[in-house]
Formats: structure tokens, C-alpha cells, sequence
């Protein structure tokens, strides 16, 4: 892998899972690593083996598994206060890949010692198990949605979930940009692109949104959750 990596500095607060856990504290049992990452560059790929857990920063990445007919299939897209790697965790390699889709930071929590550290911190064996826990439901929630939402109906489900995540980061859940490309969006929602480029379309004629390229305003937060939920009238 090609990072800069570095000490890191004192830390701040976090949304996601690890909102309020003390990185100050965590330092004093695990050595944190910063790695500066550049746009669709790898942080790790599926098949090394498992080292550490990965915490984001800054920036946004996406996780790609390699399906039974060959392709690529993105499984999801991880923002800041998430981590990275849980899904690895128990086994010697890695599951899947890992990619920057912008510049950003990640911090690398070398895994034998997250384990050690975590008997010495109750609470981030409690927050790791949340973590594992809020991925299972939403690869649980995310099956449901493929398998019984449309296209414009799982277009409308993934912005509520960008705009909840924004929200949970401090920044407008109304006004964002989306951070993947159509490609990977389409992939993730088992999509064609063109197919997720009309939902987004048809979203914008029913004034639901309004989208310019990646940039998307919600004009109708309750129109675009009825249309998540899969409500028709």
C-alpha cells in the first residue's frame, strides 16, 4: 500500500459508533496510525491478511467483495466515525477491499492490541460489539430493500440513509453531496446505471429532490421516506 502514515495527534469527537469513545485513553494501550489517502486508492485489499481495524477520519471509502461470477460488488460506503476492517474480524485475511473514493484520513488500530486494550476498556468492547451489531442490520436491511423495493424505491432509501448520516455528522440531511460515483451506487443497489440515473430523474420530476450531478437537495423529507418505505400512494 502507498500511505503516509504518521503518529497521530490528539483526537476529537466522532460520530458513528465510536462517538464518544476516549481516543486519548485508547492511545495508552494501542498505537494509533494516520494514513493519508488519495482518491481511488486502496487501503487494503480482500485477501491480506488481518492486522488491524481502521477508523475514518476525514473522507469516504467504499467496500468491494469479489461475487461468485467474478465482478466486483460494492457492499457499502464508509464516512467518518465508521470503522473499517469488523467484517474481517475472526478471520486471517480479509474479506473484502477497501477504497478511498476521495482524499480523507484513516486511522489504523493494530487488532491484537485493540483485544488487549479491550480489557482494559470495557466500553470498547461494548462499542466494537455495536459496531458488528449495526453492520448486520444493515446488510439485513439493505437484502430487504433489493429484494422487495423498485428501483426509484431503493434510490429514495439510499439518500435517507446518506441524509441520516450527514445528519449524524453535523452537516445538513437536506443539502449534500454524494461522495460515489452512479457506478458504484448502481452497483451497491444491484442497479444498472442508467436505471439508478432515471429513478434519480424521476425522483427530481415528483420535486422530491433536486439533483445537480452529485449534489442533492431534498425538497419532500416525508414524499422521500414514503418512497423508501415503499409506499405507492
Amino acid at each position: 500500500m502507498n500511505m503516509q502514515a504518521e503518529a497521530t495527534d490528539t483526537g476529537t469527537a466522532h460520530a458513528a459508533a465510536f462517538a464518544d469513545l476516549d481516543f486519548d485513553l485508547l492511545r495508552r494501550y494501542v498505537q494509533v496510525i494516520r494514513h493519508k489517502l488519495t482518491a481511488d486508492q486502496y487501503l487494503y485489499h480482500a485477501g491480506q491478511p488481518f492486522q488491524a481495524l481502521y477508523f475514518v477520519h476525514s473522507g469516504c471509502l467504499k467496500t468491494v467483495e469479489l461475487a461468485d461470477d467474478g465482478r466486483d460488488q460494492v457492499t457499502g460506503f464508509r464516512m467518518r466515525g465508521d470503522l473499517l476492517g469488523i467484517e474481517s474480524i475472526g478471520l486471517r485475511q480479509h474479506a473484502c477491499s477497501a477504497m478511498a473514493l476521495e482524499q480523507g484520513e484513516v486511522w489504523e488500530l493494530p487488532y491484537p492490541a485493540i483485544l488487549a486494550a479491550c480489557r482494559e476498556m470495557p466500553e470498547l468492547q461494548a462499542k466494537l460489539t455495536a459496531a458488528l451489531a449495526e453492520q448486520i442490520r444493515q446488510d439485513h436491511a439493505w437484502m430487504l430493500n433489493v429484494g422487495t423495493l423498485n428501483a426509484e424505491q431503493r434510490v429514495a432509501s439510499f439518500l435517507v440513509d446518506v441524509a441520516a448520516r450527514y445528519a449524524r455528522l453535523g452537516y445538513s440531511a437536506r443539502h449534500f453531496i454524494l461522495r460515489m460515483r452512479r457506478t458504484d451506487m448502481a452497483n451497491f443497489l444491484a442497479l444498472k446505471h442508467e436505471t439508478v440515473s432515471r429513478a434519480m430523474t424521476r425522483l427530481d420530476d415528483l420535486r422530491l429532490i433536486a439533483v445537480e450531478r452529485r449534489e442533492v437537495r431534498v425538497l419532500d423529507d416525508a414524499g422521500l421516506r414514503r418512497m423508501a418505505a415503499g409506499c405507492t400512494d
